[in-house]
C-alpha cells in the first residue's frame, strides 16, 4: 500500500498544526526585540517599501536568542515559513525536492524542535501532531504558514522554564504580525511558474488599523501550490553489479491550494488589555504518483529513453492521494496589574478536520519467477499476470484546549515569574482500507499499458471496487493531558545578566484501541519530570558578548508512535505499527556562545552546543522473537516491520557559526552579505556499533548577499545553500541521502511610494536529492554485507520563478 500518512498528510496535518490557535495574544513570550507597543506601529507603506539591507538582529535577551525580521526574510520572496528557515543557522530538511516541511534544527529530527508562534506552543504540534513521516513524530511543518503573516523569526537555542520543555534541539519562535504591526493595508498579487509549463496564482491582502477604541488587525491569503518531480530508481544485487535488475521510472506531483484568513484584536479594557485572536486555514491537495518498472536495463550511465513502450516494463503503478483538510482556533487573553506585579490568563480552542482518500492501482506483467524463467529475447507481453487495487481512507479530529496563568514582579534584586500552564488534547483516529486483486492470469487479452496510470480499474474483468475496514488499531482515540506548574528568577548586575527556572511537567496519556481483540483495549501511563534551566548573559563590552546556558528537555511520544495502528507500506515497502508503552525521551543541554557587534548593524557569531540524551526515542525494526532477524511485513519476504523504540542513550554537538553585516569596510557599502555555517555530529550505538543520529546531516551552510541600486530605488541579490549527507541504520536497511546545492536570486524595483515589486528565481541549479538504500534480509546478512538488494535512487525537480508584486494603501 502507498504511503497514506507519509506523503499524503503533507497537506493536512501540517496546515492543522498551524491553525489552530496559533494566534496567541501580542503579549505572549517574545524577545524584548520583538515585541511590538503601540508608539511602533509600521505603516503599510513601510511594509511594502522596505528600504535598507536586514541583518540578524541583537536581543537583550538573557538565553541565547538570534532574532530575523522581515528585512532579512523577505526579499528572497519566501512563500512559507519553511522557506525563509533555509536561510537561518543549523535548519536542515530531510524533504522532498522543491519543499522545506518539518524543521531539523542541528540537524535532529523534526520531533526534536520545538515549533512556536508568538513565544506559545502551536496547537497541533509536538505530541499530537499530524500524520506519520509528516509531523507524527512530535513534529509541525511551517511550509503551511505563510510568510506572508511573519513580523520576524527567532531561533531559541536553549530552553526556558515558562516554556514547554519539547525543545531538545531548540526551538523556532514564529512571530506573526499582530493588531499593532500594521497601520493601513496592503494587496499581494503573483504568480508562480514550474518546470512543467504550469503557473498558480498567489493573492491575498493585510489591513490593521484602529476600531472600537481598540487595534484590529485582518488578514486573507490564496496560496495555490504545485510541486512536479520525477525520480528513477535503479536496483542492484549487490554495489558491485554494473547492471541493474530493475528500474523504476517515476512521477509524483503534487497540486494544490491552501486558503488562509485570521484576525487579531488588542484593547484597552478596564484595568489591562484584553486581546482576541482567531485563525482560519483550508487546505485542498491532491497528490499523483505513477510510475514504470522495468527489468534487465544496463548500467546507470546508458539508462535513457525510458518509456512505457519499452518491451522490458513489467509494472505499472499509480498512486494517487486526494486530501482535504480544514482547521480553526479562537484564542484570547487578558493582562493586567495585580498585587503588585503584572497577571496574565489566556484560554484557547482549537479544533482540526483531515479526510484523505488514496488508491494505488498495479498492474503486473509475468511477474517473479514467471518472468524470470522467459528468455530476454521473448520478453514482449500479450497481457498482464496481476492486477491489484488497493484503497485507504484515514479520518482523523483532533481537539484541544489550553489555559494559562502566571504572574510576574520586581522582587528587588531582580523579577519573578510564575505560573501553571494546562493542555488537554484529543485525537480520533480510523484509518481503513480495501484490496481488490486478481489472481495469476486473471488479467485476460490487455495489451501492454491498457490499464492506463489513473484508471480505476473497472475494465478489467471481474472488477468490483473493493469495501474498506479499520486496520488492526487504526480506529483509537488517544487523550493526553499536561499540567505544569513552572517559575523563573531574572535579574542583573553589571555587565552581567542572569536567569535560573524551574517546569515541573505532569502527563497522563489514554490510548483506546477500538480494533483489538477483546473489543476495547486501553492503555493509560502518566509520568512527571522537573526541567531546570539557568541562562548567563555577559557584556565584554559595548560589542562583545558572551553567553552560557543549561538546560533540561523532554519529548514526549508522538500520538503517532503511540497509536497501535499496523500500516501497511507506510515506510516505503515496509510497515509501521506504533508503540502505547513508549516512554518519555530526556536530555541534558549545554550552550556556549561569543557574539560581537559590527558597524552599526552587523553582527558575527560562534556557539558550541551538546545535549546528552536518555532514553532515546528512534524508529527501529521489529525483531522476530528471540533473534535479532528482523519480523517479515505485509508485503511478505524483503518487507519489513518498523516501530518506535526506546533505544538507548546517546550525545549531540556541534558548533555553529553565523555572519550578517555591510561590506562597507571594503567600500561597498550598499552591499549586505550574510554567511552561517553548522558542523554538526552526534553519537549513538546500536547493534551494530556506534553511528550518529539517523538521518542527522553532517553539516549545512548558507552565503548570499544583497545589493541596493538606491538611484534605480532597485536591489539584487544572490543566495546558495548546501546540506551535508545524512546517514540512518535499522536492522535491515541503511539509508544515506545526499543534496545537491540550492541556487536563488531575485531582482526588486520600488515604484513610488507604494508599490513593489519582485521576481524570483529558485532551484536554479537543478538541485537533487539522491539515495542509496543497502538491503539485507538479516541481523546476520547485515553483518556480513550479504545484499538482499542495492538500490540508487535520485529525485529532481526543475527551476521555479515568482513575480509578486505589493501595493499599500
Amino acid at each position: 500500500m502507498a504511503k497514506m500518512f507519509k506523503a499524503a498528510h503533507l497537506a493536512s496535518v501540517a496546515g492543522a498544526a498551524i491553525s489552530l490557535a496559533a494566534f496567541q495574544p501580542a503579549f505572549a513570550q517574545t524577545t524584548q526585540t520583538t515585541q511590538t507597543a503601540q508608539d511602533e506601529i509600521t505603516s503599510a507603506s513601510d511594509t511594502v517599501v522596505i528600504t535598507g539591507i536586514g541583518y540578524r538582529d541583537r536581543t537583550n535577551e538573557t538565553a541565547p536568542v538570534l532574532v530575523y525580521g522581515a528585512d532579512y526574510i523577505q526579499p528572497f520572496e519566501p512563500l512559507t515559513v519553511g522557506d525563509a528557515l533555509k536561510r537561518v543557522p543549523s535548519v536542515t530538511f530531510l524533504s522532498d525536492v522543491l519543499e522545506s516541511d518539518g524543521v531539523r534544527l542541528r540537524g535532529l529530527d523534526p520531533a526534536y524542535t520545538q515549533i512556536l508562534i508568538n513565544g506559545e506552543k502551536v496547537p497541533g504540534s509536538g505530541a499530537d501532531s499530524g500524520a506519520f513521516g509528516n509531523g507524527s513524530d512530535g513534529s509541525f511543518f511551517v511550509d503551511r504558514i505563510p510568510a506572508e503573516l511573519i513580523d520576524s523569526i527567532e531561533i531559541v537555542r536553549s530552553a526556558s522554564a515558562n516554556r514547554s520543555g519539547d525543545a531538545m534541539a531548540g526551538a523556532v519562535n514564529i512571530v506573526l504580525k499582530d493588531a499593532y504591526s500594521l497601520d493601513g493595508g496592503y494587496i499581494r498579487l503573483g504568480a508562480l511558474g514550474f518546470d512543467d509549463g504550469r503557473v498558480r496564482e498567489t493573492y491575498g491582502a493585510v489591513w490593521g488599523g484602529e476600531v472600537g477604541g481598540g487595534r484590529l488587525l485582518l488578514g486573507a491569503n490564496v496560496q495555490g501550490r504545485r510541486n512536479p518531480k520525477e525520480k528513477l530508481s535503479l536496483r542492484f544485487d549487490n554495489p558491485a553489479d554494473t547492471t541493474a535488475n530493475t528500474v523504476e521510472d517515476q512521477s509524483d506531483t503534487r497540486d494544490g491550494t491552501d486558503y488562509s484568513a485570521n484576525f487579531s484584536y488588542q484593547i484597552e479594557a478596564g484595568p489591562g488589555e484584553l486581546t482576541l485572536n482567531g485563525f482560519f486555514v483550508q487546505t485542498d491537495r491532491f497528490a499523483d504518483e505513477d510510475s514504470f518498472e522495468y527489468t534487465a536495463l544496463p548500467a546507470p550511465s546508458t539508462v535513457t529513453g525510458l518509456n512505457r513502450s519499452n518491451t522490458n516494463l513489467f509494472t505499472i503503478n499509480s498512486n494517487d492521494v486526494d486530501t482535504e483538510q480544514s482547521s480553526w482556533a479562537f484564542s484570547g487573553g487578558y493582562e493586567f496589574d495585580s498585587f503588585g506585579g503584572e497577571t496574565l490568563v489566556k484560554m484557547g480552542y482549537a479544533r482540526f478536520d483531515n479526510s484523505e482518500s488514496e488508491f494505488e492501482n498495479e498492474t503486473e506483467y509475468l511477474r517473479g519467477s514467471e518472468f524470470a524463467a522467459i528468455p530476454a529475447a521473448n520478453r514482449i507481453y500479450p497481457e498482464a499476470d496481476r492486477f491489484t487495487r488497493d484503497l485507504a481512507r484515514v479520518d482523523l479530529n483532533d481537539t484541544e484546549f489550553s489555559a494559562r496563568a502566571e504572574h510576574t514582579r520586581d522582587i528587588g534584586f531582580g523579577e519573578i515569574e510564575f505560573g501553571l500552564q494546562y493542555e488537554s488534547k484529543e485525537r480520533d483516529n480510523l484509518v481503513s482500507e480495501g484490496r481488490f486483486r486478481t489472481g495469476s492470469g486473471g488479467v485476460p487479452a490487455l495489451a501492454q499499458g491498457a490499464i492506463i496510470p489513473d484508471a480505476s480499474g473497472s475494465g478489467v474483468p471481474g472488477f468490483t471496487d473493493p469495501a474498506t475496514a479499520a486496520i488492526p488499531g487504526g480506529n483509537n482515540t488517544i487523550e493526553r493531558t499536561q499540567i505544569a506548574p513552572f517559575a523563573v528568577l531574572s535579574g542583573e548586575s553589571g555587565a552581567m545578566s542572569w536567569e535560573a527556572g524551574l517546569r515541573y511537567e505532569s502527563t497522563e496519556l489514554d490510548v483506546n484501541d477500538r480494533t483489538a481483540a477483546p473489543a476495547l483495549q486501553n492503555t493509560s501511563s502518566d509520568y512527571g519530570v522537573f526541567l531546570p534551566s539557568a541562562h548567563l548573559r555577559w557584556d565584554l563590552t559595548d560589542s562583545d558578548r558572551v553567553s552560557a546556558s543549561l538546560a533540561r528537555t523532554i519529548r514526549n511520544p508522538s500520538f503517532n508512535f503511540l497509536s497501535p495502528a499496523v500500516l501497511p507500506a507506510e515506510l516505503g515497502d515496509n510497515d509501521f505499527r506504533g508503540d502505547p508503552t513508549l516512554e518519555p525521551e530526556t536530555a541534558w543541554g549545554l550552550d556556549l556562545g561569543y557574539e560581537k557587534r559590527l558597524g552599526r548593524t552587523g553582527i558575527a557569531g560562534i556557539n558550541f552546543f551538546y545535549r546528552d540524551v536518555k532514553d532515546l526515542i528512534e524508529l527501529d525494526t521489529v525483531k522476530v522473537p528471540g533473534t535479532n532477524n528482523p519480523a517479515v511485513g505485509s508485503g511478505g519476504a524483503g518487507t519489513f516491520i518498523y516501530a518506535p523504540v526506546n533505544s538507548g542513550d546517546g550525545k549531540v554537538w556541534g558548533i555553529e557559526l553565523d555572519y550578517s553585516a555591510s561590506l562597507d569596510f571594503v567600500g561597498l557599502p550598499d552591499t549586505g552579505a550574510f554567511f552561517n555555517y553548522s558542523w554538526l555530529d552526534s553519537d549513538i550505538d546500536d547493534l551494530f556499533g556506534s553511528r550518529r543520529f539517523n538521518s542527522q546531516s553532517d553539516f549545512v551552510y548558507n552565503i548570499g548577499f544583497i545589493h541596493d541600486i538606491t538611484a534605480w530605488d532597485a536591489s539584487f541579490g544572490v543566495t546558495y545553500r548546501k546540506q551535508g549527507d545524512a546517514f540512518s541504520r535499522v536492522v535491515g536497511e541503511e539509508v544515506t541521502t545526499s543534496y545537491e546545492g540550492v541556487l536563488e536570486v531575485f531582482v526588486e524595483k520600488t515604484i513610488g511610494d507604494n508599490f513593489t515589486v519582485r521576481l524570483t528565481g529558485g532551484n536554479l541549479t537543478d538541485g537533487s536529492k539522491d539515495e542509496v538504500f543497502d538491503k539485507f534480509d538479516t541481523f546476520a546478512d547485515q553483518v556480513g554485507r550479504s545484499y538482499a538488494e542495492y538500490e540508487l535512487e535520485t529525485e529532481t525537480a526543475g527551476p521555479t520563478w515568482q513575480l509578486i508584486g505589493r501595493y499599500s494603501f
